[in-house]
């Protein structure tokens, strides 16, 4: 199973193409847009700011391939950044227009003296029934590492984490899986998310 992850100068980019591998998928990175329209599957990984990561998408052509990716109906799956993107609104760094394929915002988390910003480590995500590939009750922790959250998630919800206050931390509707967890770094848990992605028939 060919799985192309998009390549517009994320970190973790790598990482994510082993865990592809290992999950038993060929990973194929491309920052090529009339690759990634004829692709199988695609991964959109993401660390750093999401305002900057968008411009990046804009300037290589990879957002309008994008949206041809969702229209034909090929399983995507977006990872921390890659989650975010999907959104309205990002205010990371000013106020930038994202993809719009969920109504909502993404904002910073709020700190206080319990809750520390960035969010990183591992946390127990809870889940419902509508998710084809966070289910699993052995699959509740999973590793973060973020500032900002998605916030007004349009109805699409299939998991949420509190860190200060619950939020949304993956998202699932028509060909569209995201997540704000790294199932990359996720060991056993993430790697069984990436499996069902591989198996996943939306």
């Amino acid at each position: 199973m060919k799985v192309t992850l998009v390549d517009y100068g994320a970190g973790n980019i790598g990482s994510a193409a082993n865990a592809v591998w290992r999950a038993g998928g060929e990973p194929e990175v491309t920052a090529d847009p009339d690759r990634l329209r004829k692709a199988e599957r695609v991964v959109l990984p993401g660390v750093g700011a999401a305002g900057r990561a968008m411009e990046s998408l804009r300037n290589l052509g990879l957002d309008a391939a994008l949206n041809d990716v969702r229209k034909i109906g090929r399983p995507f799956m977006g990872i921390c950044i890659g989650m975010q993107l999907l959104a309205d609104e990002l205010l990371e760094f000013g106020r930038h227009k994202g993809l719009g394929w969920v109504r909502g915002r993404v904002e910073q988390i709020e700190g206080a003296e319990d809750v520390r910003v960035p969010h990183i480590g591992w946390s127990r995500i809870d889940h419902g029934i509508r998710s084809s590939l966070v289910l699993g009750s052995r699959d509740r922790y999973f590793y973060f590492c973020h500032s900002f959250r998605l916030v007004g998630d349009d109805g699409v919800a299939v998991a949420s984490v509190i860190h200060g206050k619950p939020f949304t931390c993956a998202i699932e509707f028509e060909n569209v899986f995201a997540c704000q967890f790294h199932p990359e770094k996720s060991q056993i848990a993430g790697q069984r998310v990436i499996e069902r992605f591989l198996a996943w028939k939306p």
